[in-house]
């Protein structure tokens, strides 16, 4: 994989305006929502483990 670069004389600008509160609020509740997503696939992996270890004694 390369790396990417601007062409010659060509400059990019982000536009950058601000969240209204319903925007916030959706992302907040998405991050929380991955966030424990995330926490029951460790918890998961975790135990697992835990029984893989345990069977091959």
């Amino acid at each position: 994989m390369g790396l990417i670069r601007e062409p010659k004389n060509v400059d990019f600008y982000v536009l950058d305006k601000p969240w209204t509160e319903k925007e916030r609020k959706e992302f907040s509740a998405f991050i929380k929502l991955r966030k424990a997503q995330q926490k029951k696939k460790t918890v998961r992996k975790a135990a697992s483990a835990k029984t893989k270890k345990v069977d091959s004694v």
